[in-house]
């Protein structure tokens, strides 16, 4: 899948996570003017959002959080708090099994996470709403080709409620932040983190970005 194609083509994915051989991408989008008041900003291990207007930020349980972290030699990536409960425990499986989706009826935001090792292997993990219990789903990489990457997002599109990611990440031809950034639905990107080589780079909307 291309997926610079899929962005321009997919009003709102949601949160979504690529890895790939040499880059890891998370992007945040939002509906609500609470979603869409936030910005990406450094921390000494990894990023986390901040409110661009704490005024209209009405309920900051669910979207201020640490995205990325470090952990000794890995990176772990996330769409919430649950960064945080995986370098605590100090094992990504270990902390995950402790979690579960996010309490937002209807729409159940699944919790997405990755944890990239020195090595080149990654894992991706969905924790989803299935009947009333969590479906904890984790898979498993050795690597992957250059110019390629596995992308995973909370959403398959929009909707009400909005429709869960289904099946395995998807194998994707990777792009440029620059082209990812610019390929985010303009109403409704707000920030998009990106790490290449170990060279992060920002992009905020309301930073003019």
């Amino acid at each position: 899948m291309n997926l610079v194609d899929f962005l321009k083509e997919t009003s709102y994915p949601g949160r979504g996570i690529v890895v790939g051989k040499d880059r890891v991408y998370y992007w945040i989008m939002g509906r609500s003017e609470s979603s869409r008041h936030r910005v990406f900003t450094l921390t000494d291990d990894g990023i986390r959002t901040e409110a661009y207007d704490p005024s209209k930020l009405a309920d900051p349980s669910l979207i201020i959080y640490h995205p990325v972290r470090t952990m000794g030699d890995d990176l772990v990536v996330t769409n919430g708090d649950q960064t945080d409960t995986v370098v605590e425990y100090g094992d990504f499986r270990k902390g995950l099994m402790t979690r579960e989706y996010e309490p937002d009826d209807p729409n159940w935001t699944p919790r997405i996470s990755a944890i990239c090792h020195k090595d080149g292997s990654f894992e991706i993990s969905i924790l989803k709403y299935n009947n009333g219990r969590c479906l904890r789903e984790f898979f498993c990489y050795e690597g992957c080709d250059e110019g390629k990457g596995y992308f995973i997002s909370t959403y398959q599109g929009d909707g009400s409620p909005l429709p869960t990611f289904a099946g395995e990440p998807k194998e994707v031809e990777m792009a440029e932040p620059e082209e990812i950034w610019a390929a985010l639905n303009n109403d409704n990107k707000v920030s998009l983190y990106t790490n290449v080589n170990g060279e992060v780079k920002l992009f905020n909307k309301h930073l003019g970005d």
